[in-house]
């Protein structure tokens, strides 16, 4: 007992680089204040840049909607809609874009907290967030948004005609690939979570079952009501509770190691004493 509680001092040790680091609640806030107008500016920034691109841009987003409904045509019902369209284009762009960017700020704000076997441990997941956020998008693009658009096309009848209007389809087709791009953080968060011991394989595999249920009514809230866009959302994120249970398996792997090894040299330089 004393020997892990001397090990667990060793880890934790009082006189580290975090020493007389802390800073008062007003600097704390001074810096998130910071880091979020850093954001503001990237996404102002971006907006603007893209919205020199918009008509290509726009032109990219509707190309699964023309390549999946037979003779398909868009519509502008108010006189200003085409201009925000271009608007609410420019500002996806700027979010998708600068998503990193943002996560960047984010761990920018929390680094001067952490240790520094911390920050290295955060920074693959880092470089993970964006990767799975571009990776959700695509599966949306490629898969789910022609999947989804080729189902309403068949429901069409001779009394009945698919008329979409611009506004409407770009709402649909930028709401699925943000909320794919968010949901694919899963393992990301789940293990950042098992880094500081709040989550546990056994937890996990025994939350299966409560797991699948959270998952269809998180997809049930999250996307349109189609049953393509909730299956479509629904099964990757199952997957990705399956990748993320292997990523703490690997997290707890790791930390009984690093006790081990820490055991082994406080039992050796007893020893030696």
């Amino acid at each position: 007992m004393a020997d892990a509680k001397q090990i667990e001092d060793k880890s934790k040790d009082p006189v580290d680089e975090l020493a007389g680091s802390e800073a008062p609640l007003l600097e704390h806030l001074v810096e998130l204040r910071k880091r979020l107008i850093y954001s503001a500016i990237t996404l102002v920034v971006l907006t603007f840049a893209a919205f020199a691109f918009s008509r290509d841009i726009y032109s990219l987003l509707v190309r699964p909607y023309f390549n999946s409904v037979k003779d398909a045509e868009l519509i502008a019902i108010a006189p200003q809609e085409q201009f925000f369209t271009y608007l609410n284009v420019s500002l996806f762009t700027a979010v998708f874009v600068g998503f990193p960017m943002i996560a960047a700020q984010i761990y920018m704000f929390v680094a001067p907290g952490l240790y520094k076997h911390e920050r290295r441990a955060f920074l693959p997941y880092l470089v993970a967030t964006p990767v799975l956020f571009f990776l959700g998008g695509c599966l949306v693009y490629f898969a789910v948004l022609p999947m989804a658009l080729h189902f309403f096309a068949n429901m069409q009848t001779d009394e009945i005609k698919l008329m979409v209007s611009v506004s409407e389809y770009l709402g649909f087709a930028m709401t699925l690939i943000l909320a794919f791009g968010v949901c694919f953080q899963l393992p990301v968060v789940l293990t950042l979570l098992a880094q500081i011991d709040l989550v546990q394989v056994d937890m996990l595999k025994k939350g299966r079952r409560y797991a699948i249920v959270g998952i269809l009514i998180f997809a049930a809230f999250i996307t349109p009501p189609d049953p393509i866009s909730q299956i479509g959302l629904a099964v990757p994120m199952y997957l990705l509770y399956e990748l993320s249970i292997i990523s703490v398996r690997l997290v707890e792997r790791r930390r009984a190691a690093a006790l081990a090894a820490q055991e082994a040299e406080l039992s050796g330089s007893s020893t030696s004493d």
